[in-house]
């Protein structure tokens, strides 16, 4: 059987950077030598691209990049590859199939699919549409009331809504008697819960308004669910399948980047015993709607909350390019249905290559 060369890109110019080399590690360890022949490259944080072909256990520290060659991914469709500097000119090196695995801005939002779009090589995961959509939390939250997902209410606010007195003192207004308190305010576009707090009164507000604007120019604040958060994750093309459900469970205020990657305390369930099926089905049945409507193909995570106030089912938000760490939900659900991490790497570029065709 002839080995197909992957490209695993990951890296990037993100807020998610260290979270998507530690994916990386996950999914090249997982990928056969006997079928694969795997082109690691690393992203920088200022943009530069870097192949490396040494001992793959050497990509969890910096110390390979050194050694590392200079690439670009070439937009050229006639090279459907790679182009590696030797001395002072480029190589072409052909790929079969891309994996991006760049968690947020500049990765999951369309950038590195439109790339791959333009160099005809097929790539693992949504195309351009629906890795813009669902990156986009507003947006997501549009077609998730055309199709009449149940979501929190929510406001949105610009960047430059801030820098004058009058619109912000008009924000927290409608924000007090619109959503209340508690309220989360988070960044439009990043994951891995980057940029969000909770704010109890106006002067949190302010500060968390300001602090998603660090991140991006569209804010989004919604009112506090409480209750439980769940997962689900969707595999598949044209007849995607939804996993069981997991639950997240912590001990801070929300589950944030810290309590995520750092909080030794907090727990990804897999297997929720004291829920009734129905509930399953429930959110099943909304993730495979919410994955349809996006246009999602390949994979993603969608997450959600169960408010105890309204006793119902809401939908959170929609992730394309899932984590793939050692704590991650996506590969663990898929894990607990049978579909072990080598398994899933496989279907994923399967289903790459036949959008490909």
């Amino acid at each position: 059987m002839d080995k197909k060369v992957v490209a695993l890109l990951f890296g990037g110019k993100s807020n998610e950077h260290e979270v998507s080399k530690m994916s990386a590690m996950t999914i090249l360890s997982a990928l056969s030598e006997e079928k694969y022949f795997v082109l690691p490259i690393y992203i920088t944080k200022s943009g530069k691209w870097f192949l490396y072909d040494g001992p793959k256990e050497n990509i969890g520290n910096n110390n390979w990049e050194k050694f590392a060659t200079p690439v670009i991914l070439s937009p050229d469709s006639a090279h459907r590859g790679i182009l590696r500097l030797v001395g002072d000119k480029y190589k072409v090196m052909p790929i079969d199939v891309v994996f991006p695995i760049i968690h947020g801005q500049n990765g999951e939002d369309g950038s590195i699919q439109g790339l791959c779009q333009l160099s005809g090589i097929p790539y693992v995961g949504c195309g351009i549409l629906s890795s813009a959509l669902c990156m986009d939390k507003v947006f997501t939250k549009i077609i998730a009331k055309s199709i009449g997902l149940p979501q929190m209410e929510y406001i949105t606010c610009k960047r430059s809504d801030l820098e004058i007195p009058e619109k912000l003192e008009q924000i927290c207004r409608n924000i007090r008697y619109k959503l209340g308190y508690p309220c989360f305010i988070k960044p439009a576009n990043t994951g891995s819960s980057v940029g969000i707090m909770r704010a109890m009164k106006k002067s949190q507000l302010i500060e968390a308004l300001r602090n998603a604007a660090l991140y991006d120019e569209k804010i989004v604040i919604e009112k506090a669910a409480i209750g439980r958060e769940f997962e689900c994750a969707v595999l598949g093309n044209e007849e995607p399948i939804a996993s069981r459900i997991g639950e997240i469970r912590y001990e801070t205020d929300f589950y944030d980047y810290d309590a995520k990657y750092n909080d030794t305390t907090s727990q990804t369930i897999v297997d929720v015993a004291d829920i009734p099926e129905e509930f399953s089905e429930k959110i099943r049945e909304y993730a495979l709607k919410i994955y349809k409507a996006c246009d999602c193909r390949g994979m993603a995570r969608v997450d959600f909350f169960f408010d105890e106030k309204s006793n119902k089912i809401i939908f959170n938000e929609i992730n394309t390019v899932p984590g793939f760490t050692s704590i991650s939900m996506y590969a663990m659900l898929w894990k607990e249905e049978g579909i072990a991490i080598d398994e899933l790497c496989d279907r994923l570029i399967k289903f790459a290559l036949e959008n490909g065709e």
